[in-house]
């Protein structure tokens, strides 16, 4: 059938492990963080600082600036001289997931 994955692999089923999975983690902390800092704006450097468990690891470090540029490609975050900025967007939905 046209529907299957010609693999048998499901991806609902993915590893826990993935890259994607980890990036995704990676995502909604760093967008969790910015919404919950609002309206204090930070650059990527303090968001690494303050998100990573090992601030100052490359592939830790990294992986915030992936987040970031993933969330700004969204339509998530924006980035307004070097701070990360959430969109009115990403505010107003997180309004709606409080009230």
């Amino acid at each position: 059938m046209a529907e299957q994955n010609p693999t048998g692999a499901d991806r609902a089923s993915a590893d826990p492990a993935s890259p994607a999975t980890e990036d995704a983690q990676v995502e909604s902390a760093v967008l969790g963080f910015v919404l919950e800092a609002h309206p204090d704006h930070l650059t990527p450097a303090e968001l690494s600082l303050a998100v990573n468990p090992q601030p100052g690891d490359f592939a830790s470090d990294d992986a915030i600036q992936r987040a970031v540029d993933t969330l700004v490609g969204a339509g998530l975050l924006h980035l307004a001289g070097g701070l990360a900025v959430p969109s009115r967007a990403a505010l107003y939905f997180d309004r709606l997931r409080v009230g």
